[in-house]
């Protein structure tokens, strides 16, 4: 008996090529995540390389856990791991309330490390308990998680430096709004792989821009080693601080609703469709892939839904390409010159890249939320006062300056606030007392996952 397409062994130069497609599609979303951290923390540039490298490798193990397996823990399907976005914001939120700067990896650390043993614990129930997460929630969520992250690629696009002369100047948004020029005209009129990597290829295209005008610095590249190691604990031992770890655990919720949508259209794509069990397997080798990469300086780790159109578009099913890709990701994790190539790029042309890519997850959001039932009153509410909580923090910075600052680090979240906010207003509505009659009404998940089979995959 043959076996599932899923489970096929490809030729070696089949397998090689079609994994590094993977990890082009989705290496500027697994590298911008240190970045904007590291920005936040001041990191020099060899430090904001070793944890870009750290990111990389712990992808890499992330991925191997998801495609793989062992015991019960993995999909075992075409499924890439890597640093999700929604992390981000509440990462930088906890760096803003910490005094000493050198404190809030550690910090971040300790909370990613709880948080994904929790949500290891956690996945057998959760897995049952995924229709409180209906796409009127994640929706809001992941329109959220684009919105919180938009201002960042605003702030690149003017420059790395708040102080510096050239803050804004018409050359730093020049080339910003040429990178982002050249990343649509990509994706406008190219095909295949080559408009799979346009975002990519756009940051290559900007940087060789910006050479002429001096803000290209190669020193990063000349001071990297050609073969490292991400340290264990290279920027110290964890710390477990209880306002960084509620934060944390409302990120690895929403992490955990939206990979078990990916996992249920994936399986969707590949004809292999995702059971119970699939996906609380799937979903521990999310959660122990989280817990495990601090370890190695990495962050909490999720399905990057971009390589599931990459599956869709390719009709490539098999896991082991993309374990292939992650094999990758751990050499590019081991080799500090190669994630050092990322510190290269100019901020502004970081800045026209991210608009696209931070967009595109709040334009995922919104596809979602089309999906989810506005034709009635109770969600169109829920979804208005959820968006309305979350944006708090990113239009009124010191909305909540009288708060103490443990309770600001889920507060100035505003993904955090505003995923809580809809978990409550749809319990409420769609629930409890006269809402729960009409549960039946609100979109099951397995109907979202049958629907993003159909939809442009998040980018």
């Amino acid at each position: 008996m043959a076996d599932h397409p899923v489970d096929e062994k490809l030729p070696a130069l089949k397998m090689a090529t079609t994994g590094l497609q993977h990890v082009a599609a989705m290496y500027a979303g697994v590298v911008a995540p240190p970045l904007i951290v590291g920005a936040a923390i001041g990191l020099s540039a060899t430090d904001l390389t070793f944890l870009t490298g750290a990111c990389l490798f712990t992808a890499g193990l992330a991925t191997f856990l998801q495609t793989l397996g062992v015991w019960k823990i993995g999909a075992r399907l075409p499924f890439v791991n890597g640093v999700t976005f929604a992390g981000v914001a509440p990462m930088t939120a906890i760096v803003a309330s910490t005094g000493d700067k050198a404190d809030a990896l550690p910090i971040i650390f300790g909370a990613v490390i709880v948080a994904g043993l929790l949500g290891f614990l956690a996945a057998p129930v959760f897995c049952k308990a995924v229709r409180f997460f209906p796409p009127v929630v994640t929706g809001t969520v992941i329109t959220l998680i684009g919105i919180s992250l938009l201002p960042v690629a605003f702030g690149w696009a003017q420059g790395p430096d708040p102080a510096a002369h050239d803050y804004g100047s018409p050359t730093n948004l020049g080339l910003a709004g040429g990178t982002l020029l050249i990343v649509l005209l990509l994706r406008r009129f190219t095909t295949g792989f080559v408009k799979q990597i346009a975002v990519l290829l756009g940051l290559v295209a900007g940087t060789l821009i910006a050479i002429p005008f001096g803000v290209t610095d190669f020193t990063p590249v000349a001071d990297a080693d050609v073969v490292g190691f991400p340290t264990p604990f290279h920027f110290g031992a964890p710390q477990f601080q209880l306002a960084a770890i509620l934060s944390m655990c409302v990120v690895m919720v929403v992490s955990m609703t939206e990979s078990t949508a990916d996992m249920l259209a994936l399986g969707e794509i590949v004809d292999r469709p995702a059971d119970e069990r699939t996906i609380a397997a799937g979903l521990r080798a999310d959660t122990l892939g989280s817990a495990l990469s601090p370890l190695f300086n990495g962050f909490m780790c999720s399905a990057f839904a971009q390589n599931i159109g990459l599956v869709a578009m390719t009709r490539i099913r098999s896991r082991y390409v993309v374990a292939a890709g992650g094999g990758f990701l751990v050499l590019m994790g081991l080799c500090p010159m190669a994630a050092s190539l990322i510190a290269v790029v100019p901020r502004p042309v970081l800045g026209g890249a991210g608009v696209v890519l931070f967009g595109s997850v709040a334009a995922s959001g919104i596809q979602t939320l089309v999906r989810a039932g506005l034709e009635k009153d109770n969600n169109v509410l829920i979804v208005a006062v959820s968006l309305a909580v979350g944006i708090v923090p990113i239009t009124a910075p010191e909305f909540y300056h009288a708060f103490p600052v443990t309770a600001r680090i889920v507060l100035d979240s505003g993904i955090s606030t505003g995923c809580v906010a809809a978990v409550l207003l749809n319990l409420v509505f769609n629930h409890l007392g006269r809402g729960g009659r009409d549960a039946e009404d609100v979109t099951h998940p397995m109907e979202t996952a049958q629907e993003l089979t159909r939809a442009p995959a998040r980018s």
